[in-house]
């Protein structure tokens, strides 16, 4: 399995369109971008145009470059699977529209509620993640990559069967959270990805 170059320029473009837009709208955007969001759904950070326009899209493409590098170059990138190799691909070009292009229309005065578009997003990523992290085997790229998880196969698969579960879970409640925006979410998030580190080392320490 090697880079699919046309399929990594495509992605690659589509990352760096918000830049073509924002070319065409920079008359009418400020000179100051908001560019993050409080749990509240007001603006607490912003940009310079030219770093909300250039410097955002151009992050984000290098970020994406840079994950599909290092999940290529695992020698065991077989065991990663094509649908999870195919979120690796997809998803930072699928954020760099959604946000870049909730950012603009933000700055452009229209009514955009960030705060929904965001947890839409997140839970639509963690459903995608929770269905096809346990069909991942063993690699060291994508999943839980704990030295027990890794020695044990039954460990590596126990792991990923109840993360999986907790990711979709916890896709849920970002979708209902589109909705309320309350803080509690992120706790559950956190919990949901520690429990199943904590539950992998009880396994190893049963032998497992």
């Amino acid at each position: 399995m090697k880079i699919n170059k046309k399929l990594l320029a495509i992605t690659t473009v589509l990352i760096l369109l918000p830049i073509v837009i924002g070319l065409i709208f920079w008359e009418q955007l400020p000179a100051e971008i908001a560019t993050h969001w409080g749990t509240d759904n007001q603006p607490n950070g912003w940009s310079s145009k030219p770093m909300a326009v250039f410097g955002i899209p151009a992050v984000i493409a290098a970020l994406h470059v840079f994950c599909l590098i290092v999940t290529f170059a695992d020698p065991k990138k077989n065991n990663i699977g094509k649908k999870a190799i195919g979120i690796v691909y997809w998803i930072l070009p699928v954020t760099s529209l959604l946000v870049m292009g909730s950012t603009y229309a933000y700055a452009l005065g229209m009514e955009i509620n960030i705060g929904m578009i965001c947890c839409l997003l997140m839970g639509i990523i963690f459903i995608a993640l929770g269905n096809y992290l346990p069909k991942a085997k063993q690699n060291f790229t994508f999943g839980y990559k704990l030295p027990w998880t890794l020695y044990s196969e039954e460990n590596w698969n126990k792991t990923h069967r109840l993360a999986g579960w907790l990711m979709v879970i916890c896709g849920f409640a970002f979708l209902i959270n589109a909705f309320i925006l309350s803080e509690w979410v992120f706790g559950f998030c956190i919990a949901a990805a520690i429990v199943p580190m904590i539950y992998s080392y009880v396994l190893y320490k049963k032998g497992i």
